[in-house]
């Protein structure tokens, strides 16, 4: 072994040598040979300091999240993740023991432990066999709906100004048809005032808004809304001791992706806006796995962005950890990936220039020290990967050219048996399962309707000069209060919902935590 080796191997040994409970991700390659000594390793009280696992396809980026999932669940961590290709259910599942798997285990100094991990099967609105999330139109709010429905930022706006109306007026907002009767409302010649006061909505945009949910609504979309609305306080479950891990079925992905994509932020945001302040613990709360991360930002306007920016760099205090799974480092904005402490990269595959451009990125956002990197990025095979985290002060470790370890769970798609055993038992089936439609906006405002005296009659004429004159005073009463109302009710109106809503507009409610 040269001195450079050594020196390389004595970095690594002192540099991921952690008192406090650790994922054990995998052995250090020296010279192309795993090194037991040089264990890779991440402190569990830095999960929450985020992370990203990126690589191209089939380098092994399903397995890292599938074994970091286990470990966390063995240590009493309710993980989150979202199974885009339907391998992720292997997890509930234990994995059989083979000669070429134990013998893998045994160069990294592991050792092979068959395990059952404790599951819940979900799937967005019931599109598929889990138990259904579903979210009330209310809760997602105007920015996230507004991504779904690829809406400008000015009709973003509107959107915004709308929700505010259905607030102000109690409306709830259940599923998409409410939300289409209030905007229909508003465009009615009843609500023509109501509409002039919101300000800044004109009926153009309003239409455009109505348009797209009608489109949603024949695309089938509107299933994943409505009630009983999901409580992300579910996902904090842990039973004998053990995280549960929470599997949401995304199988279509690639047909929607802007909406599932839209869907884990929102998620997300749900439990940020709602649980309490945790400060640095020893362990996460939960870890909230982000696959198709690239999808989030694609085409977003900035108060998407920006919402979800600030949501990154907030919630570690919320004691909730957040990984990023892409491709690419560069599918994320720098503001994002500068909060990404934690960085699990697979192979980088590098065919033009473009690619060639991309790698040098990637390794500028790695620490300098004695790996190659390019060569370690560009060579790595399936299963490996180059690791750096945040040690125990929260200083970045040395880069290592990683083995990565395995689960004990089966890899790829658990037995019918087995899922139907999960759903079976499930503890929150009976509680999501049964779609509710109570009385929300469009019951009220048809009841509202149905209860409207009938139009008086043209004769007396005296009868008609008073309610011609009543609702233009009724306007003016207001704009009274406020003499700005011509300039800055738009504005206004907004900060008012940004009090009880936060930083996606989704709606803050009372939680069990």
């Amino acid at each position: 072994m040269t001195q450079e080796t050594n020196t390389l191997l004595t970095s690594l040994v002192e540099g991921y040598d952690f008192k406090s409970d650790c994922l054990e991700l995998g052995a250090a390659l020296i010279g192309g040979k795993a090194e037991p000594t040089a264990q890779v390793r991440l402190p569990l009280k830095m999960l929450n300091r985020h992370g990203l696992i990126a690589g191209a396809t089939g380098t092994g980026k399903t397995v890292t999240l599938q074994t970091m999932a286990e470990q966390l669940s063995v240590a009493g961590v309710p993980v989150f993740l979202a199974d885009v290709k339907g391998d992720l259910t292997g997890l509930a599942q234990p994995a059989e023991p083979s000669e070429k798997l134990s013998a893998r285990l045994a160069e990294l100094g592991h050792e092979f432990t068959a395990r059952t991990n404790p599951v819940e099967f979900l799937s967005l609105g019931g599109n598929g066999e889990g138990i259904p999330v579903r979210a009330s139109v209310d809760s997602f709010g105007p920015i996230l709906l507004a991504r779904v429905l690829e809406l400008n930022e000015t009709q973003e706006e509107c959107l915004q100004l709308i929700f505010h109306y259905a607030d102000s007026n109690k409306l709830p907002l259940d599923d998409l048809s409410d939300l289409k009767a209030v905007i229909s409302f508003l465009l009615s010649d009843e609500g023509a005032s109501a509409l002039k006061a919101l300000g800044g909505v004109s009926p153009s945009t309003a239409s455009v808004i109505l348009r797209g949910i009608t489109i949603m609504q024949t695309q089938g979309l509107d299933q994943f809304f409505g009630q009983p609305e999901f409580d992300t306080a579910d996902f904090l479950q842990v039973r004998d001791g053990a995280g549960v891990i929470n599997i949401l079925e995304l199988p279509s992905v690639s047909s929607q992706p802007m909406l599932f994509s839209t869907f884990l932020m929102w998620l997300l945001a749900d439990m940020f806006e709602d649980l309490p302040e945790a400060g640095d613990l020893e362990k996460p709360k939960l870890v909230f796995f982000l696959d198709e991360a690239h999808l989030l930002f694609k085409d977003a306007t900035k108060a998407f962005t920006d919402a979800i920016i600030n949501t990154v760099r907030l919630i570690r205090s919320k004691g909730v950890g957040l990984f990023f799974i892409t491709q690419s480092p560069t599918d994320l904005p720098d503001e994002v990936l500068g909060q990404l402490g934690n960085r699990i990269q697979h192979a980088v595959r590098v065919f033009t220039a473009k690619d060639q451009s991309a790698l040098k990125q990637i390794i500028k956002t790695f620490p300098s020290g004695e790996l190659d990197l390019q060569e370690a990025l560009t060579q790595a095979g399936v299963g490996e990967a180059v690791v750096t985290v945040l040690g125990e002060k929260g200083a970045p470790t040395p880069v290592a050219w990683t083995k990565m370890s395995s689960p004990g769970s089966n890899i790829g798609p658990a037995s019918p048996e087995m899922m139907a055993q999960v759903r079976g038992t499930s503890t929150l089936a009976a509680q999501y399962t049964a779609a509710v439609d109570r009385d929300s906006a469009r019951e009220m405002l048809e009841a509202k309707t149905q209860a409207a005296p009938p139009a008086p009659a043209p004769d007396p004429e005296p009868e008609q000069e008073p309610r011609r004159e009543s609702a233009p005073r009724q306007s003016q009463s207001r704009q009274e209060e406020n003499p700005m109302v011509d300039m800055a009710m738009g504005a206004a109106k907004v900060i008012g919902r940004e009090l009880i809503r936060g930083f996606f507009g989704n709606r803050k409610r009372r939680r069990r935590w």
